[in-house]
Formats: structure tokens, C-alpha cells, sequence
């Protein structure tokens, strides 16, 4: 196996989520399906972070993004989810060229993670965080207690996997970058996946 980082964020903040007013576009427009302005101040924070390499080591530079198709996050209101890909959305020209992959629906975590297993370099995955516990974490081989759940008002974790060149099993790392004002440096539940 060749090696490989993958780096795990939940789509920024949404509308009911304990934030003021409603979702909007980049453009403006009320939109169910979108960021609220405190989702896109953490969207603008994890471009910095992760796009002008202001995160040092624990915070590498992707080399590939995915991000949950536009209209698959599961969610219950009607029209289509654009929150993963607007998480990331000015993240890829800070890139220099690396595209945000959204060819996968929530869902498709399977094939999704199966696809990244097999790359090397840095891989960022902005997914809903109740299939990144329930789909996208099973799929990693990994050492340790991994997150059991993931709590409807946490959008500031980075989960890290590592594997280096040769091995079998990732390492895991939890990550606190406290971005944003009122960011937590508390660990999320862990215990042995099924």
C-alpha cells in the first residue's frame, strides 16, 4: 500500500442548527438547502487552513477533494443539499487546478472509499457527518477507537487517517483547529466499531 492521508470535515453549518437566519448561496439567495453565514465563514476557514498551508503538518495541502453529491446529504427538507460542496467550494482554486470529485452520492460511501483507499497523497472528504460515522469510518482500516457518533452541533473537527507507505492499517488522529469563535477542543464519542 502506498501512502496515504485521508482528512475527514462535516459540511459547514446549516439552517435549525443552533445558527441565526437562513441558508443562502454564495450569491445571496435564500436557500433551505444552503451554508447559514456562519457556515461559510467556517467554508472561508477551512480554505485558509487547508488551501494556504496555514495549518503546518497536522493540516496538509489535499492533493484530491470529494465532496457528497449535491442533493444526496439525506436530509429532510425538500430540494437538494449543496452544503458539502459549498464547504469546499473555494477551497479548489486555492488548489491550483485539483477539482472538488463529487461523482458520489451519500449513499455511495462503498465505492466512494474504495476509490480513495487506492490513491496516495492527501485526500479531503467533506461528507454528513451521520454517514461519515455510519458509512465512511467502517470502510477505514484502522487502529483504535474511532468516533461512535458525531453531534449534531460539532462542525469543527478534522478527523485524520494516516498510512504509511507499506502498511496495511491507518493510524488516527482527531483534530481541533478552533477556527472559529466557540470551537470546541472536546474529543467526539469514540469506541470500537462494530
Amino acid at each position: 500500500m502506498t501512502a496515504l492521508t485521508v482528512l475527514i470535515i462535516r459540511h459547514a453549518e446549516k439552517p435549525k442548527e443552533n445558527w441565526p437566519g437562513p441558508g443562502l448561496t454564495d450569491a445571496g439567495v435564500a436557500d433551505s438547502k444552503s451554508l447559514v453565514i456562519r457556515g461559510w465563514q467556517r467554508a472561508g476557514a477551512w480554505t485558509a487552513l487547508f488551501g494556504a498551508g496555514l495549518g503546518g503538518n497536522d493540516y496538509p495541502r489535499p492533493d484530491t477533494v470529494y465532496a457528497a453529491q449535491p442533493g444526496s446529504d439525506g436530509d429532510d427538507d425538500d430540494g437538494p443539499s449543496k452544503r458539502p460542496m459549498e464547504t469546499v467550494s473555494a477551497l479548489s482554486p486555492r488548489l491550483n487546478g485539483v477539482q472538488t470529485n463529487m461523482q458520489y452520492a451519500q449513499g455511495q460511501e462503498k465505492p466512494l472509499m474504495r476509490e480513495v483507499l487506492a490513491l496516495s497523497g492527501t485526500v479531503l472528504i467533506c461528507w454528513e457527518h451521520k454517514a461519515i460515522i455510519a458509512a465512511i469510518l467502517p470502510e477505514i482500516p484502522a487502529h483504535g477507537d474511532l468516533p461512535t457518533k458525531w453531534p449534531g452541533d460539532r462542525f469543527d473537527v478534522v478527523m485524520r487517517f494516516d498510512r504509511p507507505n507499506g502498511a496495511a492499517k491507518f493510524t488516527y488522529r482527531e483534530l481541533y483547529p478552533r477556527l472559529l469563535s466557540g470551537d470546541s477542543d472536546t474529543p467526539l464519542p469514540k469506541g470500537p466499531i462494530d
